[in-house]
């Protein structure tokens, strides 16, 4: 068996609007759109794909979306510009972190390492 990585994704409920929030708020490229909004984040897929199903959006699993900024405080300033509520950033070995959610509440984190990025 050969495996291949594919995506990331997050369920929300209007894709229109996931969209808008993602390309504008967050920069993040669309690269196509069908049933599903396709962005490229660095290399990566990341999929927003709809649902009518509220069981799947705000799930409480371990996965999160994790974002790497090199200015931590700016970019919480950035996104408290655009009206989204963040938390503080958070001291951890390693560097900081902080998060935020989307508009279907899909947590997002934010990273800034301390020092240089480990290989």
């Amino acid at each position: 068996m050969e495996l291949h990585f594919d995506a990331v994704f997050y369920y929300v409920s209007d894709l229109d609007r996931a969209i808008q929030f993602y390309s504008n708020v967050l920069g993040f490229k669309l690269v196509s759109r069908d049933m599903v909004a396709r962005f490229e984040v660095d290399g990566v897929l990341f999929e927003v794909v709809p649902t009518d199903q509220g069981s799947k959006l705000q799930g409480d699993g371990n996965a999160r979306l994790c974002l790497r900024v090199e200015d931590m405080q700016g970019a919480l300033d950035q996104l408290r510009r655009h009206g989204i509520r963040t938390s503080e950033a958070h001291s951890k070995p390693g560097g900081a972190l902080a998060s935020f959610s989307d508009p279907d509440n899909n947590e997002i984190c934010l990273w800034q390492y301390a020092s240089a990025r480990p290989s």
